[in-house]
């Protein structure tokens, strides 16, 4: 398909932004379209004086009003010293629990899941309380990383919108009643062995839970068990069919795939073991380890990504052309496939299919094809014949039995249940966890067929749609509150265990099946160690079971490899590969990057962390590419109507480079009406759009353009650092020839030529550094420092003043044209400058230097003159403006970090490199006498880096790691042109490109 070219100055047309394009200065970074175009507004955005684009000093003012101003200032910060604190209770304990030390946190191996698949955590916790979560070391799904979605579960346990009470109509009830008032319905079943009775569940992967069900369709075996969940991997399972005649689990490793073709697969930052891949892909292009040969990813997809973002060569491309770019590599690899229609070859029109062949031939054996989850079966059993005629099943490609207790097509069996509410044959529906009644696609009617049913209850940890329509509703517990097990992306068990008894009157999935197979009352632990210890894993079934509760995880259970015979022809769908018209436009459904089918809706965190490529946040947005928005006349911001067939919605339009040309994409998990008061009435809901035979994508869509708008809070452009180099990359072959490249525009000053008085360290001396090459901008390091340091959320109105309060923010930079862009990520937390600029102008030293080389910040001094974030070039402090932080709400008090100080609004606050943390490790080292080892202190963003992209330690010592990667050619520090001599520091990225496609 032919792309418009878009030039800079066709910028005219797009987000409103008018202007010329700034003057070229060696490679050009940009973060936004209006960076880009150098307008008038964005100007004036970087020359406010505070970062917070405030408007109080935005005109010009004379010396008595600023003094005014100044004045008013230093008086409201005094008040702030004088706020009446929250009345605090100090009980002691009549007799202290064993092993409890106020002060002193415990940490419990367990585990959580998404879509079913579990992740083994470590989690934090005070006094009994559930504080942080950290990724388990002994785990392979983690290995001691998380992702932002799991460092933000934590909230949802403290969410004082949870679901609290047993509900039945609409009125509290009790546990008690709703078991007799399910007994009476259940004799009925019994008559008829289960004919009337259905259960309906998300994925389950719990070997001990789906024993239960089992146990459960053993007494009534006329009853159906469906499971469903709108990010479901149907079509991943239909591509193992349509590949090996049977379903199959798949899973990859990436420590040995030196090359890699990714079909629209996000691997790093979704998707079963995706923190555990990320780990790997970064360790084969380490280059300041001494990586001499670096892997390479080539990128087909359609939307920008994370994992994209990574990739040495992008193509961005629409559903249908990433079919036929796999029909193309597949069919030059020997792999026969025929099409039920007519397929055209891939128009090679970039010269990638040749070199990207020869280069996988060439690496058989150590490459790698793989697909993504919402991309059809066809591309999936592609990428399956491809690996076997390359060699890769055994090396990098490993098959088992599914993972899944009962593998199932979910929409098919989501389609029957409908069938059979509409057709009056479901008396009794049971739903546990799912909420089909906001997810499940449009055209099944879903809710209008719930209502047909005579008796229908519902366990959730929130009063969804789906609970809003059932006769009974029952809270669910967390997984912090309950017992189970799952398995992993290999098919390992992890355990399940809670770290506290349930805040509410909630119950888990085991409790509620147990009470219909007469467990009713039984501790859920002993349900598990009887199931498994039924399993013959151990002959000393006691000690086993406590060092797998330890561990978190069953040493033994990952999944035996499945034998599977690689298909040498594909017999594949009518269609598959066949081109739109370049006229029409397409329509992309993806899950949320931060509340993915909407799930966490309610979870303000993940809310207001924006998403890692367009940066939105507390909304979705139709995505279009800029040459889309040209063509259609279409600006950031504006309302239009989107129609599929007989349904519309309306959505407001975000222009995203990178994006394929004549593609809309929508995000999952918007439109709630009822997960709670963070998350209700935001975005649209594109289930509306979603049809249950094509879920992920539709081509025929119709736009229309409306005279409406929509205010969008987008951070892009937020502490913007006025355009200067601050990202910096390079090719390995440019790298080779100049190693110090990431030098080139640095100024070094001497070190007598400064104001300051300096500073000598003898004992320990802190820094960190960056590595741009292993990052990926997935903001677990920012969600992590969320959690670990009680930062606040402020809302949208307060994000649209730029008065977000995250300690770490991830800058997200393009190089290039619009169509193609390459992009770059770079976490910016305080630098703790050894000159820095913000600790002389502090009128009450709150701002202070340590002697350890840290810019302390004492927050009880701090009177909110800002003038150390005036003074702050990097922009990396953040002001309470208002009383951000909920002192009112109990179940939030208990999640606090009693380590680390709650700010009351006028503080001043930013990174302190976990100086909690430092200081715990201090006490240590004296009570033992032996020095802070490297390794010892791990910061909460560097722990939760599934990438290991951030390394901190102390630069006096040479052996350490920091100090080693400080000494690499490809460090460098941001603006040091003004002498601050920054103590974080970063790694510049080099990428890996094929020489022939750069050639051609």
């Amino acid at each position: 398909m032919k792309k418009e070219k878009i030039s800079r100055k066709s910028l005219d047309n797009q987000t409103g932004v008018r202007g010329n394009p700034a003057p070229s200065r060696g490679r050009d970074y940009w973060r936004s379209l209006d960076q880009l175009a150098d307008t008038e507004e964005f100007q004036e955005l970087i020359r406010r004086e505070f970062p917070e684009q405030a408007s109080e000093m935005t005109n010009p003012v004379t010396r008595r009003n600023f003094l005014k101003l100044m004045g008013a200032s230093l008086a409201f910060g005094g008040l702030t010293s004088c706020t009446i604190q929250p009345t605090e209770k100090i009980v002691p304990y009549v007799r202290a629990p064993e092993y409890v030390v106020p002060g002193r946190p415990l940490f419990y191996a367990t585990a959580t899941s998404v879509g079913g698949i579990s992740t083994g955590i470590l989690a934090e916790s005070h006094m009994g309380r559930p504080t942080k979560i950290e990724g388990n070391p002994e785990h392979p799904a983690s290995q001691g990383a998380t992702d932002a979605i799991t460092q933000a579960s934590i909230l949802n346990l403290y969410d004082p919108d949870r679901s609290k009470v047993v509900k039945n109509a609409g009125r509290i009830n009790t546990w008690g009643n709703f078991l007799a008032d399910l007994d009476q319905a259940l004799e009925m079943q019994r008559l008829k062995k289960g004919a009337g009775l259905r259960i309906l569940t998300e994925t389950v992967t719990s070997p001990s839970l789906g024993h239960q069900l089992g146990k459960l369709l053993e007494e009534f075996p006329h009853a159906r068990w469906h499971q469903y969940e709108a990010a479901n991997r149907d079509q991943v399972r239909a591509g193992a069919i349509m590949a090996f005649g049977e379903p199959a689990n798949t899973y990859f490793d990436f420590s040995k795939a030196e090359v890699i073709l990714s079909l629209d697969a996000d691997f790093a930052y979704s998707g079963p073991g995706n923190v555990r891949y990320a780990r790997d892909f970064a360790n084969g292009r380490r280059l300041a380890s001494g990586q001499e040969k670096p892997n390479r990813l080539y990128m087909v997809e359609t939307t920008p990504s994370c994992t994209g973002s990574w990739a040495d060569h992008r193509m961005a491309l629409g559903t249908r052309q990433i079919e036929s770019f796999a029909m193309t590599a597949a069919h030059r690899l020997g792999v026969e496939s025929v099409s039920g229609g007519a397929s055209i070859p891939f128009p090679d029109n970039q010269g990638w299919i040749g070199p990207v062949v020869q280069d996988l031939l060439n690496h058989s054996g150590s490459s790698l094809v793989v697909a993504g989850d919402q991309q059809a079966p066809a591309v999936h059993a592609l990428a399956h014949a491809m690996n076997g005629v390359l060699g890769n099943v055994g090396t990098t490609v490993h098959y088992t039995d599914p993972v899944e207790v009962e593998s199932v097509d979910q929409a098919v069996s989501l389609g029957e249940l409908v069938d059979a509410m509409k057709a009056d044959q479901v008396e009794l529906l049971l739903i546990l966890g799912a909420n089909p009644a906001f997810s499940a696609p449009a055209d099944l009617d879903f809710a209008g067929a719930l209502q047909q049913v005579p008796f229908r209850a519902h366990l959730g940890l929130y009063d969804d749609e789906t609970a809003a329509l059932c006769h009974w509703h029952i809270p669910e517990s967390h997984f912090l509150e309950a017992w189970s097990d799952g398995r992993s992306y290999d098919g390992t068990v992890s355990i399940v265990q809670p770290l506290i008894l349930p805040l509410y009157n909630s119950k888990s999935s085991h409790e509620l099946i147990g009470a219909l197979i007469g467990q009713s009352g039984r501790p859920v632990d002993d349900i598990l160690q009887e199931y498994w210890q039924g399993q013959d894993l151990t002959d000393n079934f006691e000690k086993f079971w406590r060092e797998s509760l330890h561990d978190g995880l069953m040493a033994g259970t990952g999944l035996p490899p499945k034998s599977v015979k690689s298909p040498e022809s594909l017999s594949l769908p009518r269609g598959t590969g066949t081109p739109m018209d370049e006229e029409d436009l397409e329509l992309l459904v993806r899950p949320d990057p931060t509340i993915l089918d909407g799930r966490f809706a309610n979870n303000g965190w993940l809310q207001e962390t924006p998403k890692p490529i367009s940066k939105l946040t507390w909304d979705n947005a139709a995505q279009v590419s800029p040459a889309t928005a040209l063509r259609l006349g279409l600006k950031n911001e504006q309302v239009v109507e989107l129609n599929l067939g007989d349904r519309s919605i309306e959505a407001p339009i975000w222009i995203v480079p990178g994006q394929a040309h004549n593609v809309v994409t929508v995000h999952l998990g918007y439109g709630r009406t009822r997960c709670g008061r963070v998350g209700n009435g935001l975005g649209f809901d594109v289930n509306v759009l979603r049809s249950s035979s094509s879920p992920w994508s539709a081509a025929g869509l119709k736009l229309v353009r409306t005279f409406s708008t929509y205010p969008l809070a987008c951070t892009q452009d937020h502490h913007s650092m006025e355009g200067r180099h601050l990202v910096r990359h390079a090719d390995l072959v440019e790298f080779k020839k100049h190693p110090d490249f990431a030098h080139r525009e640095a100024h070094e000053f001497p070190e007598e030529l400064t104001l300051y008085s300096g500073f000598e360290y003898n004992g320990n001396s802190w820094g960190m550094a960056i590595d741009l090459n292993a990052c990926i901008g997935c903001n677990a390091c920012s969600l992590a420092c969320q959690s670990e340091n009680n930062i606040p959320v402020v809302g949208k109105d307060e994000v649209r003043n730029a008065r977000e309060m995250s300690w770490i923010r991830v800058d997200r930079y393009y190089s290039g044209d619009l169509d193609d862009p390459a992009i770059l990520h770079q976490p910016v937390p305080c630098q703790q400058c050894e000159n820095a600029p913000c600790e002389l102008v502090c009128p009450v030293t709150a701002t202070s230097h340590s002697q350890e080389g840290l810019n302390d910040m004492v927050y009880n001094r701090c009177v909110g003159t800002r003038y150390c974030a005036n003074n702050c070039p990097y922009k990396v402090r953040r002001f309470n403006f208002l009383q951000y932080a909920d002192r009112e709400t109990e179940s939030l008090k208990l999640m606090q970090n009693p380590d680390v100080t709650i700010r009351s609004r006028g503080i001043m606050e930013k990174c302190t490199y976990c100086v909690q943390r430092i200081n715990a490790a201090r006490i240590e080292s004296k009570k033992s006498g032996d020095p802070i080892v490297d390794g010892q202190i791990l910061t909460a963003c560097q722990q939760a880096c599934p990438t290991e992209a951030i390394a901190f330690g102390d630069i006096n010592d040479p052996e350490s790691k920091v100090a080693h990667l400080k000494s690499s050619p490809l460090n460098y520090g941001i603006l040091t042109e003004l002498n601050t001599r920054p103590r974080t520091s970063y790694l510049a990225s080099v990428r890996n490109p094929n020489p022939e496609i750069i050639e051609s």
